[in-house]
């Protein structure tokens, strides 16, 4: 079977497992399956959980893991929601990449491409939110809110406005068009297209990214075991900051405040250490290869401590 997705970081991924034998491996985002098929091949004594919300990864998934449905078992849902519930035990290792896949980036019916001629951006295609809904019903402080802290475009307000010019004559309905008021607004240059920092504001809104991440890492805090490894990829830097800040907490054997005069907490509060000072990134070799791992960040941490 041909896949349409390249795992990013794969060799990357798979050294952060090494040490560990027995147990579960949970793929939050299962996606096409890229990496939880090298990480079963590799790793024999694993059994797997794959998790995804989009119904068409999830088939083609299932037949991509064939050869391991004795040992597969995959849920539709967030992973924020499908997580915190799963009852398999133990769970030794976890991977979440949460980037948008290649197969919903270059399906133009799936609304994420910038010349695609819907406007949808939704990872669940039954989601009650799509991109449509947020660039033409949004008053204008949400969109700058969105353009500004989701996006980090620098001229928000200026492309705001344009937005609310467009729409105030018809009704926006393509990537395309939305692209081209990008154009309009955010100069030409640089290695990324003038609507990418837009683009992504909106998906994260569309899809709660940042909610969900959050959402993850608290159930890690909450329920985790001794000796779990957890990497995590990302691909802008609000996902990488909180993965950041997440995992410096984590490590933190002090947890009184910082104006106390001594510590009375015991320093005892480590949950584990990051197994990298800084995060791994895309090889020379495999930038070549895979354009779109240039942006990828893996952050891998391994609690010492039973939640």
């Amino acid at each position: 079977m041909q896949t349409p997705h390249i795992p990013v970081l794969l060799d990357e991924v798979l050294d952060s497992f090494d040490g560990i034998r027995d147990g579960y491996f949970v793929d939050c985002t299962l996606g096409y399956a890229g990496h939880s098929l090298e990480v079963l091949a590799r790793y024999s004594g694993f059994n797997h959980i794959g998790i995804d919300r989009d119904d068409e990864a999830l088939a083609f998934s299932a037949t991509r893991l064939e050869d391991y449905k004795d040992k597969s078992t995959l849920y539709k849902g967030t992973f924020a929601n499908v997580f915190p519930t799963l009852e398999e035990s133990p769970i030794v290792a976890v991977l979440a990449d949460f980037g948008v896949s290649s197969l919903q980036l270059d399906k133009k019916e799936r609304g994420f491409a910038f010349d695609s001629d819907t406007l949808d951006m939704r990872m669940a295609s039954k989601a009650p939110l799509s991109a449509r809904d947020v660039v033409n019903g949004y008053s204008r402080d949400k969109l700058e809110y969105i353009l500004d802290q989701y996006g980090e475009v620098r001229l928000y307000k200026k492309l705001t406005s344009a937005i609310i010019d467009a729409r105030a004559k018809r009704p926006i309905s393509s990537a395309k068009e939305l692209s081209e008021i990008a154009k309009s607004v955010i100069p030409a240059g640089g290695k990324i297209h003038p609507a990418t920092l837009m683009f992504q504001g909106i998906r994260i809104e569309v899809n709660n990214e940042l909610g969900e991440i959050e959402g993850l890492l608290d159930a890690l805090e909450k329920k985790h075991i001794k000796g779990q490894v957890v990497s995590l990829i990302s691909f802008h830097s609000l996902e990488d900051r909180l993965v950041k800040n997440r995992f410096k907490k984590w490590t933190q054997k002090c947890i009184c405040d910082a104006n106390a005069m001594r510590c009375t907490c015991s320093k005892n509060h480590s949950l584990g250490k990051a197994l990298s000072s800084k995060p791994k990134t895309a090889s020379p070799t495999e930038l070549k290869k895979n354009a779109r791992s240039r942006s990828a960040k893996l952050r891998s941490f391994r609690f010492s401590r039973d939640d």
